[in-house]
């Protein structure tokens, strides 16, 4: 495979600033020129100069130099100008020395006009401090530091949106992937630049292929060994059924049975999971009461709870009891059932779950609360994922699949599920959901 030039990006960053500040120097520089020669080409052009010089030569000639002197200088008052006048080469001497440096000069672009008259004189003439046709040399560094504001303020524009705008596509990308659109990838415009950004989203795409890849991998896996486990555990609890009848021993029997039960709760299980990830949010929606829905799941839960020692109540706030939701309504059962089963697990006799339920800005929202030990913080962000137990915090006998389908259930809802810690020291966990139709629905 060739590999491809790169071009790194401090090199671009650093290129892109140096040639921003001697554009700058050059762009300055030339308007300063252009400026200042159009002042001089504006002196050279005034009517009358080449009157009033040839009037300074027949004064010089007839009257002195002092008197040609004197009038240049009364003339110059009235025109704002700066005047002399010099007959040869030679005496370019009696100019001031800063005068004579501009005018040797190729470089300096701030030189006298030079007008040119006949029998070799020459009338040298510059604009008086703060007169009319005079530029302050505050108003070129104005123009020097505002060309400079302009040029690298756009440069450094130039650089950060050149570096910003794949990042934040990146960034973009990789949420949208984290929400479940597993398809998506940075663009191959910004995967085949040649730098580091480009570098880093062809790495970030591979990446994301893998893992995909391995996402899917594992889906299909769980998916057909849960398919191929339900029939020989049916055939087995046949089985031991007839081992029953025919004579075997009850209790080992009935142990195997309970055994044979978990392995098809745990394959339904893993099959849910798997129906409500490849569903996603295409379900089947229809308006569901959850006061009704939650008094089902208590009634179903009844005796579990009551040969626990558990007590289940629950509350249910006046702006609630009318509302509706819109989804599944047998998914719905199966999340709360869930989250109901994983509090009773985890209470001990003689203790108290508490379901309440309350409407707040268009969101139904459900609290189960048990009274158990608790999760410790570090452990609480993962009780959502599957097959994830937080045995040292909370014992049980389940597979950690029941809150991991309670959370695709409700995200398929576009609801909102999380769990803190309770006041009492149990754990709460609580469920949003957009409410369909109720009172200022």
């Amino acid at each position: 495979m060739t590999r491809r030039f790169m071009f790194p990006l401090f090199w671009r960053i650093f290129l892109a600033i140096w040639l921003a500040m001697a554009i700058t120097l050059v762009i300055s520089n030339l308007a300063t020129r252009t400026l200042l020669d159009r002042e001089r080409q504006a002196i050279e052009r005034q009517v009358g100069l080449q009157d009033l010089a040839q009037e300074a030569i027949r004064i010089r000639q007839q009257r002195g130099r002092a008197d040609a002197w004197r009038f240049l200088q009364g003339e110059g008052k009235r025109l704002e100008l700066h005047l002399i006048l010099i007959e040869q080469e030679d005496n370019a001497r009696r100019l001031p020395k800063a005068v004579r440096e501009r005018l040797k000069s190729d470089w300096y672009p701030q030189k006298p006009a030079v007008i040119r008259l006949a029998d070799g004189y020459r009338l040298i003439a510059w604009p008086r401090m703060h007169g009319e046709g005079w530029l302050d040399p505050k108003f070129f560094r104005v123009i020097e530091f505002g060309l400079a504001f302009v040029l690298i303020s756009l440069a450094c524009w130039l650089i950060a949106r050149f570096v910003s705008r794949p990042l934040r596509h990146m960034e973009s990308t990789a949420q949208q992937i984290a929400a479940g659109e597993t398809e998506l990838r940075v663009s191959q415009r910004i995967a085949t630049r040649r730098d580091e950004v480009g570098q880093l989203a062809t790495a970030f795409n591979a990446m994301t292929e893998q893992l995909c890849t391995l996402l899917e991998r594992q889906k299909h896996l769980l998916r057909d060994i849960s398919h191929d486990l339900r029939t020989p555990l049916t055939r087995q609890r046949i089985a031991i059924e007839l081992a029953s009848d025919g004579g075997a021993d009850p209790s080992l029997m009935a142990s195997i049975l309970r055994q044979n039960e978990r392995l098809e709760a745990m394959t339904a299980q893993i099959l849910t999971l798997y129906r409500v990830a490849e569903q996603g949010g295409d379900i089947e929606r229809e308006p569901v009461p959850p006061v009704k829905l939650l008094n089902q799941v208590l009634r179903d839960a009844a005796d579990y709870a009551k040969h626990q020692g558990v007590e289940c109540t629950l509350a249910v706030a006046d702006e609630a009891r009318s509302v509706s939701i819109l989804g599944d309504a047998g998914l719905l059962q199966r999340a709360f059932d869930n989250i109901l089963q994983n509090a009773l697990d985890h209470t001990p006799p003689g203790k108290r779950v508490r379901v309440r339920m309350g409407e707040t800005g268009g969101w139904l929202r459900i609290d189960l609360e048990d009274e158990g030990p608790g999760v410790a913080a570090e452990h609480l962000p993962h009780l959502f994922e599957p097959f994830y137990r937080a045995d040292k915090a909370r014992g049980g006998n389940g597979w950690g699949l029941g809150l991991a389908i309670a959370r695709d259930i409700v995200s398929a809802h576009d609801g909102r599920l999380r769990a803190d810690n309770a006041d009492t020291g149990g754990l709460r966990i609580r469920v949003e959901l957009p409410v369909f139709t109720g009172p200022g629905f």
